[in-house]
């Protein structure tokens, strides 16, 4: 199958380029880093001729620094999205994979004792400086216990990529019924492996905590370190787009998580990078963002039973690899 895949040059992107050309897919790259922007109708118009589906990686990733960088996650992530549904409509094609995140979700799901499932409001940031980290139940602002989040949850975006993440399924969603196309979005949980950029504002905590290791400094986690979190290494990713290629349905948008099913804590991940790597040990320092939330745990069953999608690298093999793994 002829397959455009934008953001190709990405850390996701060179991984699924790599899944794809293994099973015999034909793949036409795009990537701003190589002179291609997903926002230039002229460029898609060019590139999409005998295209059979698309596979859209391309996006601004991270919680972003501040309200400044609100102007580029709407043009990239949710403009960009818009150009390019639009394309392929003109061309016809009528098959979409789409990069999401699971910061769709916001908070993940939780537990009370007295409420059953429930879903709290952002931690307060008076909580947060006390260092009272664990979100309350909205009902009876007792003890919450963290469960595993489905696709069918409501989605509460709670910073600026998360609002674009979401706006990028809905556009989605909205193209798969005007045009019958087949839209399938993958809402990846905590990525990280091989070619995973360097630390930066924008890097995800595995990047942040490999490049402070590989400095030679103490990985700082937040808060107590003992967010949940699943973390999913980005060969399983490509192969979840890999199976994607031949799921959903025609005039519709289907979202599926994709994660290891094996939570762990960012603490947890801290100590297993430093320990690969000889030291040193994290530090625990109990700062926070205001941004982040607190467990974010995915329910893989319905990518398992739909797409035939199961991560096959576990979480120690995993950071075996990724303690000395090159970064980009």
């Amino acid at each position: 199958m002829k397959t455009l895949l934008t953001g190709a040059a990405g850390f996701i992107g060179s991984h699924v380029a790599q899944a794809l050309e293994a099973a015999g897919h034909e793949v036409v790259g795009l990537d701003v880093r190589t002179g291609g922007d997903v926002r230039e109708p002229a460029v898609l118009d060019r590139l999409l001729p005998g295209v059979e589906a698309v596979v859209h990686q391309a996006a601004k990733v991270g919680l972003g620094v501040d309200v400044a960088d609100l102007p580029d996650y709407a043009s990239v992530n949710v403009y960009g999205t818009a150009v390019l549904l639009a394309a392929m409509a003109r061309h016809g094609i009528g098959r979409l994979v789409l990069a999401s995140s699971m910061v769709v979700y916001g908070e993940g799901a939780y537990d009370c004792a007295r409420h059953g499932q429930v879903r709290p409001a952002p931690r307060m940031a008076e909580d947060l400086a006390r260092g009272l980290f664990e979100p309350r139940c909205p009902r009876c602002a007792s003890h919450l216990e963290p469960a595993a989040i489905s696709e069918d949850a409501p989605l509460d975006p709670r910073n600026a990529y998360a609002t674009t993440k979401l706006a990028q399924e809905h556009l989605a969603a909205g193209w798969a019924r005007e045009t019958g196309g087949t839209a399938v979005a993958l809402r990846y949980h905590n990525v990280y492996g091989p070619g995973m950029p360097r630390d930066t504002p924008y890097s995800g905590v595995a990047a942040i905590f490999r490049s402070a290791l590989e400095a030679g400094r103490a990985p700082r986690v937040f808060e107590d370190g003992e967010q949940r979190r699943d973390f999913v290494h980005v060969r399983d990713v490509a192969q979840a787009n890999l199976a994607a290629l031949t799921g959903g349905r025609p005039g519709a948008m289907i979202a599926y998580n994709v994660a290891s099913g094996e939570p762990r804590t960012v603490g947890e991940m801290a100590v297993a990078l430093a320990a690969e790597r000889g030291g040193p040990t994290p530090v625990i320092t109990g700062e926070y963002r205001l941004g982040d939330v607190r467990h974010i745990v995915a329910l893989p069953d319905l990518a398992a039973k739909e797409l035939g999608f199961h991560a096959r690298i576990g979480f120690a093999e995993g950071m075996r690899e990724f303690a000395d793994a090159p970064l980009a």
